[in-house]
């Protein structure tokens, strides 16, 4: 079993089995494969919420245009966006350079490289911006449930604004995609279907 292999056995589980339930270690290796994602600058603008509690679900499930995973799935997990990634660049500079001061020193380039770049983006571009560096951290998280047979859901189809109000999010907290993740109540419906490589990928020039 590997990762390549795995992503022939994954598809987007719409119906999960409510009865079965993933171990506290499978969801600790989803979570560090999240979190060892790659980002822009290494900043990791996002957060993410690991939800469990049955009340709290189906009233998110509401939110969600009553869809099943949200409450049946064994774990839901919420990918937010931080909006405050200009604030935080002094924080990482302060891990990258382990709290010995005199690396911090040496770093005082990048980190004005880093404000310089981020300082101007209006808060929409800021957004847009940290949303995609989520969006590979939900990549992760997806690949890292295949390779443990765990099967995950990436849903858009949800009201960001309402999830932000039931979680009760800081004002730098925006919802932004779900992935309920938990085992397959079927198989699928249809063989795993793509388009074809030559529409996908080209060589060395565009057709």
């Amino acid at each position: 079993m590997s990762f390549l292999s795995q992503l022939e056995w994954r598809f987007a589980t719409k119906a999960f089995d409510p009865t079965k339930k993933i171990s506290d270690e499978n969801v600790e290796l989803i979570l560090n494969a999240i979190r060892l994602s790659p980002s822009s600058f290494g900043l990791q603008p996002y957060h993410v919420l690991v939800i469990t509690n049955p009340e709290l679900r189906i009233k998110l499930r509401e939110k969600a245009s009553n869809q099943s995973p949200v409450t049946d799935a064994s774990h839901l997990l919420v990918f937010c966006t931080r909006t405050d990634s200009l604030a935080r660049i002094d924080d990482y500079i302060n891990l990258l350079s382990r709290g010995d001061s005199d690396a911090a020193k040496k770093l005082t380039g990048y980190a004005d490289m880093m404000k310089m770049t981020i300082q101007p983006k209006s808060p929409e571009a800021l957004k847009t911006w940290a949303d995609r560096q989520t969006y590979l951290a939900l990549g992760f998280g997806l690949a890292a449930c295949a390779e443990l047979e765990i099967d995950s859901l990436p849903m858009e189809g949800f009201d960001p604004g309402g999830f932000d109000s039931l979680l009760e999010l800081p004002s730098h907290l925006k919802s932004v995609v779900l992935m309920p993740i938990g085992y397959r109540a079927k198989g699928p419906d249809f063989p795993k279907t793509r388009f074809p490589k030559e529409e996908l990928i080209s060589r060395d020039h565009v057709k």
